[in-house]
Formats: structure tokens, C-alpha cells, sequence
């Protein structure tokens, strides 16, 4: 019997950056809100407003980089009525430019 190759699922990263702050109160109902859409969605944080130094482009005011175990994973927790809700907040608060992305290797 031939051996059946299983197509594995790639991590996804979403990337905000925050471009410019419009009201720091609605980002803070966003950030506690934030949290709680976070509940049954696997997802790591791998820089949260941590030093950045831009390259290349407008400045930016911060940037988050959360891993999720896929695109699908990324965009349930994305797409789900809790984060929608918190979402409202950070629109409110903040123009964010926000980039969903799938890893790859050299060769794909």
C-alpha cells in the first residue's frame, strides 16, 4: 500500500501595527476586551509592543505579532463574534492596518 503524504498545516501570523492613536480610551476597553475573544482560540503572542525600528515606510506607533497553528485558526478567532465585538473598540481607538499571513519555507 502506498504511503499517503499528509498535507501538515502551516502556523499563520496576524501583524497589526498601530498607525496612529485616536482616542486611548476606546483602546483600553479594546485591550480588556481583547483578552476574553482570545478564550478557546490557540494563539502566541510573539511581540506585543515590544522595540521595533522602521525600515522602510511611514512610522508606525507599535506592533503585535501573534502566531496561530493556522490560516483557519487565525481567522476563526478573527472572524468570532467576541473579537468582532472588542474589534468595534479598536477601530474607534486607533487606525491599524492588520495583515493576516501564512508561513511558508524557501521552496514554496
Amino acid at each position: 500500500m502506498p504511503e499517503q503524504k499528509v498535507q501538515a498545516t502551516k502556523p499563520a501570523y496576524v501583524v497589526f501595527t498601530r498607525e496612529k492613536t485616536l482616542d486611548q480610551a476606546e483602546l483600553e476597553i479594546y485591550w480588556k476586551k481583547v483578552a476574553a475573544s482570545l478564550e478557546g482560540h490557540p494563539m502566541k503572542v510573539l511581540s506585543g509592543y515590544g522595540p521595533y525600528e522602521v525600515l522602510e515606510g511611514d512610522k508606525t506607533e507599535g506592533v503585535v505579532i501573534a502566531e496561530f497553528p493556522s490560516m483557519e485558526a487565525a481567522k476563526a478567532w478573527y472572524y468570532s463574534p467576541a473579537y468582532q465585538a472588542a474589534r468595534e473598540h479598536r477601530l474607534k481607538g486607533a487606525v491599524y492596518r492588520g495583515i493576516l499571513v501564512e508561513a511558508t519555507t524557501p521552496r514554496d
